[in-house]
């Protein structure tokens, strides 16, 4: 054991302002300095009184130092952190200052980079000593916080005009006061969360801004550099982009700050207040929000960016009882106040999308959990962009989608509850064909914390839904991306295993266009495993990997006969027919084995390459089918005659060549525990003549050489074994999406996968952030429908879309249309509006982010906590508590007299 140092016990305890505590060896006031400061440099601090500004000679006199070995100490305190100084006296000299722990010296000390990664154990130290100081002062702070940390400062357009503010609660009021006199450095916060391995995503980089002689100190210590106004206004607008909350130091009343600091929720020490200990008055800002629930179309930007957690979606629509009354969270005013009613979870819970009783049914429903209400609204507006840009937050292919998404979203709608549901998909549809048409396309930019390309590279392996959906928000976070494709062109099975006439090739093309303008390299033609391996690219700078090949393979149904001429999988048919529409030609009689969606687009394609006839045959009943409702009808419109209740036994053969096949009745599919497990009645067979039978009974993955010499496990049905939130494999660097992780699904699946991808992969090339803490879940829960009390509604019948000319079923192209202007405003008008956020005022700590993420409106700051912008100097934080702290006692001794 180290030996006891005495000398920095005793600073320890002169700058701690931990209340009643005798410093020891295991407390962080001793630990904490005992690595960076000698000695020598603690008899200097001792010399000084804490937050007393004193001249280098004035120190020599008092530390019985030479006045040049006290400047040379005092210069290697400074460049450590221990001190600071400036040259506020009236004849401009230097003088230092022993500043507190915090704000202060340990946060000083976190700043400088080198000193940290030599002596990691200062993130800890920083860490308790933003923490245990409070840890019993907190639910005696009054509003503004008496002189302790720091102080929510809002966006200044966020300000209302109409509402009479004061100078302090504006940013350009403190820009203005500093003119000329800015420094910018790395978030101290955000270094000692990536140290202590807790980062959450949100990288260091150049945030913190230092004014007046503050940025001198932190550029001639090495903590900084000199920056201009229009870099500080940079720097301020990226960090609202990104949803950063501004906040001014409050330790030297009204007249005095020394920084601007834009933090990161669930990073930020100071934040920290407002959620780890449910006292908000400590950073809270004289404003709160609040939502104008008839403009709000519950599309939940104001809750992803809510630093607190304070903005929740909820519903907009009355219950049998009347309005849905939600809780709002207990404070301190007038109740007792202990560890158990803190929120360790904070940084978890502050993510929680949505209130129990919950919110929009289309949003929930979705698997990518597009703001359906919110573009439906836009588009209602002729604000078609707008729509586009609000789609593409959660989805990159909205066109492709409007073509063949399955529509869970209008299964789940309200409105089916009275008539029919909203033709969402039909909306969604027209605002994707208006870019689609259009030669500016929509290039969305890129958004991260220092507005600038990361270095970090990212292989993509597969060129399909998951994998360009995990590229584009990648490019949209900055990362240099390269997408390996097997293919001679990228879209995956949407390229190859959709039909034309379901999905047209220049609508993928158009969408693809777009991730190669915001410089998304694909590289065709190499199959990773084969031409290429995981490790040379590796060898070859890529970071991390997104393994997104699909399910390509079709099955076969393993009975005599089937490797028979004519006989193939409905896959590899449609894959044929895809690439070769002109020459891919069937003959003769088909039967397509199956009852899914690519079963209804194999026999579709049958009917369109030639075939006479074309029957389909499957396990389930009508009922039980799961193709879609909409395609099953098409093909009936086709001509296509459906059989249920039938599986294979054999094909019988001639010459080698397809002569007929047995079937064999199925009598259940699915057991009591509603897993599949048909059961049949081999004795009762029918026997149908055919010259093809294409085999659409299910999709298999083929990994070839890709996974060769890594540790990624596979399931017994060939998809990858992976973490379900963040899709990590047992290969650290590998991550998996779409079709390869779940088995096959639909194409909005694959694009909601792709994000999370995103998400985990940024968090995982920055050492020292977790994958999973306070991650939004993207967990939402559906509003009870059959508790509403629905009185008004518009009453037009749900449209439909016209249809080209020409005979469907002798054509690839798609022939359905695209609403007309009118019919998607009289569509969009049938929308009940369900969802709307709701904001917890007692969670509010009034940093107006969310108002620059509504893009109707819908909320606002009011100034309602006037008393949260009066700032007072720390040396007298006491004559505020004091008073606030008898009168919160009152409270509670009443209270409790009540009950």
């Amino acid at each position: 054991m180290a030996e006891e140092r005495e000398l920095i016990l005793k600073l320890g305890q002169k700058i701690t302002d931990r209340i009643g505590v005798k410093v020891t060896t295991k407390d962080p006031e001793y630990w904490g300095l005992a690595g960076v400061i000698t000695d020598e440099m603690a008899e200097v601090a001792l010399s000084m009184k804490v937050r007393v500004p004193a001249t280098a000679p004035q120190i020599a006199k008092k530390c019985g130092k030479s006045l040049e070995r006290t400047e040379e100490l005092l210069q290697e305190m400074s460049v450590i952190g221990l001190i600071e100084y400036n040259w506020e006296n009236k004849d401009h000299v230097k003088q230092y200052i022993l500043p507190m722990f915090v704000p202060g010296c340990a946060e000083f000390m976190m700043m400088n980079e080198k000193q940290v990664e030599e002596h990691p154990e200062l993130a800890d130290f920083f860490e308790n000593m933003s923490r245990l100081p409070l840890e019993k002062i907190t639910p005696m702070v009054p509003l503004g916080g008496a002189g302790i940390g720091m102080h929510v400062i809002p966006v200044e357009q966020a300000i209302p005009a109409t509402q009479q503010s004061v100078s302090v609660e504006h940013i350009s009021y403190w820009l203005k006061k500093y003119e000329n006199k800015y420094a910018v450095g790395a978030c101290s916060c955000r270094r000692q969360q990536r140290v202590r391995g807790e980062g959450t995503g949100e990288i260091e980089g150049e945030l913190c801004i230092g004014v007046g002689d503050m940025a001198d100190y932190l550029v001639e210590t090495g903590k900084g550099r000199y920056i201009d106004l229009n870099e500080v206004l940079e720097i301020l607008q990226r960090a609202e982009d990104n949803g950063f909350v501004h906040q001014i130091t409050n330790i030297d009343g009204e007249d005095k700050i020394f920084a601007i600091c834009n933090c990161a929720p669930g990073v930020c020490n100071a934040l920290r207040t407002s959620q780890l200990f449910n006292t908000p008055n400590l950073s809270r800002s004289a404003y709160r929000a609040s939502v104008e629930s008839d403009k709000c179309v519950a599309c939940g930007r104001c809750v992803e960016f809510c630093p607190t957690g304070a903005a929740k979606l909820g519903q907009k629509l009355c219950t049998k009882n009347g309005p849905v009354k939600y809780p709002q969270a207990e404070l301190p005013d007038a109740v007792k106040w202990s560890k158990e009613k803190w929120d360790p979870d904070y940084r978890d819970n502050a993510k929680i999308n949505c209130y129990d009783t919950g919110t929009a049914p289309c949003k929930t429903a979705c698997p990518a959990h597009l703001p359906v209400q919110g573009y439906i609204k836009m588009a209602s507006q002729g604000r078609y962009m707008d729509a586009l840009k609000l789609i593409k937050n959660e989805n990159p292919f909205p066109a492709v989608c409007g073509a063949i998404c399955n529509r869970r979203c209008e299964d789940a709608c309200t409105r089916g509850t009275i008539d029919e549901p909203i033709a969402i998909d039909e909306i969604k549809k027209f605002i994707a064909a208006k870019e689609i048409n259009e030669k500016d396309r929509y290039i969305p930019k890129t958004v991260n914390h220092e507005g600038k390309q990361f270095e970090e590279k990212i292989a993509i392996v597969g060129a399909g839904p998951a994998g360009m959906s995990a590229a584009y928000y990648l490019r949209c976070k900055g990362y240099p991306v390269t997408v390996f494709e097997r293919e001679d062109k990228a879209g995956g099975m949407l390229l190859n295993g959709i039909p034309s006439f379901r999905l047209e090739k220049d609508v993928i093309a158009a969408e693809i266009e777009v991730l190669k303008t915001m410089g998304v390299e694909f590289r065709f033609g190499i199959d990773v495993g084969s031409d290429v391996t995981i490790q040379q690219l590796r060898d070859e700078g890529y970071k991390a990997f997104y393994i997104a090949i699909g399910a390509r393979g079709g099955r076969m149904a393993g009975v005599p006969g089937e490797d028979a001429k004519g006989v193939m999988s409905g896959i590899e048919f449609l894959n044929k027919v895809n690439k070769d529409e002109e020459h891919m030609k069937l003959s003769g009689k088909t039967v397509v084995i199956g009852g899914g969606n690519v079963a209804m687009d194999v026999a579709r394609t049958a009917l369109r390459a030639g075939s006479d006839d074309v029957s389909m045959y499957c396990l389930e009943s009508r009922d039980e089918m799961p193709a879609a409702k909409d395609e099953i009808e098409e093909a009936l419109e086709e001509n296509i005659s459906i059989n249920n209740g039938w599986g294979p036994k054999e094909i019988i053969t001639e010459n080698g060549r397809v002569k007929a096949v047995v079937l064999k009745k199925c009598t259940s599919v699915f057991n009591e525990e509603k897993r599949f497990a048909p059961v049949y009645d081999e004795n009762d067979t029918i026997t149908i003549e055919c010259d093809n039978v294409l085999l659409s009974i299910g999709q298999q993955i083929i990994w070839g050489n890709l996974l060769a010499g890594t540790k990624v496990e596979l399931n017994k049905n060939g998809t990858a074994k992976a973490d379900p939130v963040t899709y990590q494999t047992a290969e650290p660097d590998i991550f998996v999406g779409g079709d390869v992780y779940t088995g096959p699904r639909f194409a909005i699946d694959a694009i909601a996968a792709g994000k999370e991808g995103c998400v985990s992969i940024h968090r995982f090339v920055h050492k020292g952030h977790s994958l999973t803490l306070a991650r939004d879940l993207r967990h939402f829960i559906e509003l009870d429908k059959n508790n509403l009390d629905i009185e008004e509604y518009d009453n037009a019948k749900r449209q439909r879309p016209g249809r080209k000319s020409g005979d469907a079923a002798s054509t690839y192209r798609d022939l359905r249309e695209i609403f007309t202007e009118e019919q998607l405003k009289t569509e969009a008008s049938r929308c009940l509006g369900c969802g709307a956020t709701v904001v917890d005022p007692n969670k509010c700590i009034g940093c107006g982010l969310c108002t620059t993420k509504c893009e109707f409106d819908a909320i606002h700051l009011s100034r309602d906590l006037p008393d949260a912008s009066r700032m007072t100097k720390s040396e007298d934080k006491l004559k505020k508590i004091l008073p606030y702290m008898i009168k919160r006692e009152i409270k509670i001794k009443f209270n409790k007299d009540k009950k």
